[in-house]
């Protein structure tokens, strides 16, 4: 011990008698949440203010993935920007696309044929169900329960297959064009092949739904599909640890919700009855029937049930599509020379049809002096494209209303008074993926 350290009877006297003089002055301090972070879901960085393990204050900042996705749309043809909608928000690849080519639909004064629209609505809901898969298996992953991401991923796989077998993507599809859809669907599934881990009566199973049409492949999935939400909500709904971290956590109140501009689970998880299927129908919604799921509490939890209850929802509009797709044969796009190629055989036979392939590809359409905004239902919130065009064929200007970029501004005002764990939740509910709020 140091001669330094030794202190006098009277000093320790006098420090007993005025404890806060004892202790060092105590600061918030910063942390650095992300952009590397997993639970960050994706390159979100939040710069966090606490004070021990309480957030006082949090600051997101944004524009790490800012690929400038609305100037490259006013750069080129119509056309040739809806796969950009793919890779917005890219784990709702067609609900974007769905938004796009609405918009340009509008200002052309068309409207597709009537098996697209029912082609569209399912493949709207085919993709809420991928979205909202994608979310319950990473956000409990973030809370801390694996294996249901291993349970959610099985049955996203197969509807990727769904996506692959239309499109030829698993993902960036670019299904959906101004007067239709890219083509009809299939009557053929892909199969699995031979290999180690599927052999014999195993291939054999795994091929089962396989032998027929892309519909007769979806009614068995849509007849599947209850029973593995049950698997899910076994997982999660009673299991009190996920209660615990969930239940009360980042409660949003209706006020708050309509303050910054909520919409989709957010919105509806705070009581309020909203969802543009409904209330400002678009392709086949207003024929088919459906609940829209909403709840009072506005906590994590309430939101985790409606995105389960939603599954369930749209497994009961893909049936209905999928019956009335069934039954009525027809076409999927527009014949319309001005939007829709010749098909193969024209060109083979028409010197003019393959110029009219090459200029629409190339050049494309002139769209009429106007301006667009058309708002789909995403599974994340109300997604809008705003298009403005002075008569060219390329927008004079596009701009993208991403639901989480107005979710994600709330951040500060929400997690304020909760734990650093619950900030993580928080990230988790808001569904952020970063392509549509970075742009």
């Amino acid at each position: 011990m140091t001669a330094e350290s030794i202190q006098s009877p009277a000093a320790t006297s006098a420090l007993a008698s005025n404890p806060a003089e004892s202790r060092p002055e105590i600061r918030n301090y910063t942390m650095n949440f992300g952009p590397q972070h997993p639970a960050a879901h994706g390159v979100l960085r939040l710069i966090l203010e606490m004070d021990g393990e309480t957030v006082q204050r949090a600051d997101p900042h944004i524009g790490l993935l800012h690929r400038g996705t609305e100037k490259l749309t006013e750069s080129k043809p119509y056309n040739q920007s809806i796969g950009y909608m793919d890779r917005l928000d890219y784990v709702s690849m067609m609900c974007n696309e769905h938004a796009y080519v609405l918009a340009i639909e509008n200002l052309l004064d068309i409207t597709p044929p009537e098996r697209a629209l029912w082609i569209r609505t399912m493949f709207d809901e085919i993709t809420r169900i991928l979205n909202h898969l994608m979310w319950l298996g990473s956000n409990a992953l973030d809370l801390g329960a694996m294996a249901v991401f291993l349970y959610a991923f099985r049955e996203r796989e197969e509807l990727m297959d769904v996506y692959e077998a239309v499109s030829g993507a698993r993902m960036h599809a670019a299904y959906y064009r101004p007067g239709g859809v890219y083509r009809d669907l299939p009557g053929t599934m892909p199969k699995y092949r031979e290999s180690k881990w599927r052999k014999g009566g195993k291939l054999k199973r795994f091929n089962e739904a396989r032998e027929g049409s892309v519909l007769d492949y979806l009614e068995d999935f849509a007849k599947n599909f209850p029973a593995r939400i049950d698997e899910y909500e076994t997982l999660l709904t009673d299991n009190r640890i996920w209660k615990q971290r969930t239940v009360d956590v980042g409660v949003v109140t209706p006020e708050q919700a309509l303050a910054w501009g909520m919409t989709g689970p957010m919105l509806r998880g705070s009581g309020f009855e909203w969802d543009l299927r409904k209330k400002q129908p678009y392709a086949k919604y207003a024929e088919v029937d459906f609940d829209i799921p909403v709840t009072h509490n506005g906590d994590c939890y309430d939101r985790y049930l409606i995105r389960v209850a939603e599954m369930r929802q749209s497994n009961r509009i893909i049936k209905q599509c999928v019956k009335w797709l069934k039954a009525n044969p027809g076409p999927v796009m527009l014949d319309n020379h001005k939007v829709s190629p010749p098909s193969r055989e024209e060109m083979k036979d028409d010197m003019e049809a393959m110029i009219h392939h090459f200029k629409l590809f190339s050049e494309g359409y002139s769209v009429p002096v106007g301006e667009s905004y058309a708002a789909v239902e995403a599974p994340k919130g109300e997604f809008g494209v705003y298009l403005v065009s002075d008569g060219a064929n390329k927008p004079y200007r596009c701009k993208l209303r991403a639901p989480g970029f107005a979710h994600l501004s709330s951040m500060d005002a929400i997690v304020r008074g909760y734990m650093l764990a619950d900030v993580v939740a928080m990230i988790g509910t808001y569904d952020v993926v970063f392509g549509e709020i970075d742009r």
